[in-house]
């Protein structure tokens, strides 16, 4: 029907039997997601949920998702984020409730989407999704089955200067790179048309209002910011688009990234040579690199036991030269490569990877 809230109707046969859950989805760009009988329905996306018309029609479209569906649930599953406005309306609607951390939902999201059970490699890659340890996370290498999941790595952290404030202005990435690399000093000259670039190098020596963020996001607006691609943004990701239109043909820096025996991937070989450097020929290095150290970073992981069926979600995986680049590397080397088709890679998705994960915790518990 044309008024129905249901925008895609998905099978996932292996969750058949299993009682009926709904999960509230992201803060941004917010879906819900019921999965009952072997199907998940999950709604139109709404918005984001700081703004108060939209979570009056959120509220409605829960409401009327379960109506739809019949559903009476008994799991709701929700962001690990105690203050959104989904993560407080949970009780609402079912007996329990379950937090989920946002990036394995995105992981579980593209396995319920390519009807994958058993274990995989997740490439979570996006601006930010809240830790279980209260950090932002982004630039995520998981290991997920069912409910659970391991953090295999992440992205090297970078200080976020000013907080939410450097997702719109990305000189400030660029200037927390420098300072990573002790290139501190530079700041004032390479970002000398910003009005607080004389004294961004002593706000971040002292770590004031910067804080850490493992968000491939943010490693994108660092690139754009070291290479004078829209220092400063109207919205959220418009550099990286600009950054990804300039890519012709992708390059590798040699030894650009390093992989610690933590997992810590660090590109900052590859950030050191961006100042100066041309945008174009910038850009083509950025994305040629980053994908050629992700396919990387899983070989070790699958080498180290991991499984070698590979996922890739979040925002990141809207950039089509990246995931062109990273999907090619994988299949290279012999992995089985899951992506997104009739669901969003970013955060419209993340209903249905709850929900996803709040049926398997049922099961599990069930025995």
């Amino acid at each position: 029907m044309s008024d129905s809230v249901i925008e895609t109707v998905l099978e996932v046969p292996s969750l058949a039997g299993t009682p009926p859950v709904l999960a509230l989805g992201a803060y941004l760009k917010a879906t819900a997601c019921v999965i009952q009988e072997g199907v998940a329905y999950i709604s139109k996306t709404l918005g984001d949920l700081g703004d108060p018309e939209v979570i009056a029609a959120y509220d409605d479209t829960v409401a009327r998702l379960l109506a739809e569906t019949g559903a009476m649930p008994v799991l709701a599953a929700h962001d690990l984020h105690p203050d959104f406005h989904s993560t407080l309306i949970a009780p609402d609607w079912a007996a329990e409730t379950l937090p989920v951390q946002h990036h394995h939902a995105h992981m579980a999201a593209v396995a319920a989407e390519n009807g994958h059970r058993g274990p995989l490699l997740g490439l979570a890659l996006d601006g930010f999704g809240l830790g279980p340890d209260n950090e932002s996370w982004g630039g995520e290498l998981l290991r997920v089955e069912g409910d659970s999941f391991v953090r295999l790595g992440h992205l090297k952290r970078l200080l976020q200067p000013g907080g939410d404030v450097a997702a719109r202005e990305p000189w400030r990435m660029g200037a927390a790179a420098l300072h990573g690399m002790g290139r501190g000093g530079d700041i004032p000259t390479l970002f000398r048309d910003q009005k607080h670039a004389a004294l961004m190098p002593q706000l971040l020596e002292r770590g004031f209002n910067c804080p850490p963020t493992s968000s491939c996001g943010r490693l994108f607006d660092a690139a754009c910011g070291l290479l004078q691609v829209r220092p400063v943004a109207a919205f959220e990701g418009q550099a990286p688009m600009e950054l990804e239109a300039l890519v012709r043909t992708p390059r590798v820096l040699d030894n650009g990234w390093r992989i610690d025996a933590e997992g810590v991937l660090d590109c900052g070989p590859l950030l050191n040579v961006l100042p100066g450097m041309d945008p174009t020929a910038g850009a083509e290095l950025f994305h040629g690199t980053l994908a050629a150290a992700l396919v990387d970073w899983v070989r070790q992981a699958v080498a180290r036991g991991g499984p070698s069926v590979v996922g890739l979600s979040g925002g990141c995986f809207f950039n089509r030269v990246l995931t062109g680049a990273v999907s090619a590397g994988l299949q290279d080397a012999g992995f089985r490569v899951l992506r997104h088709a009739r669901v969003s890679a970013g955060d419209p998705g993340l209903s249905l990877g709850q929900a996803w994960i709040a049926a398997h915790h049922l099961r599990t518990r069930a025995g």
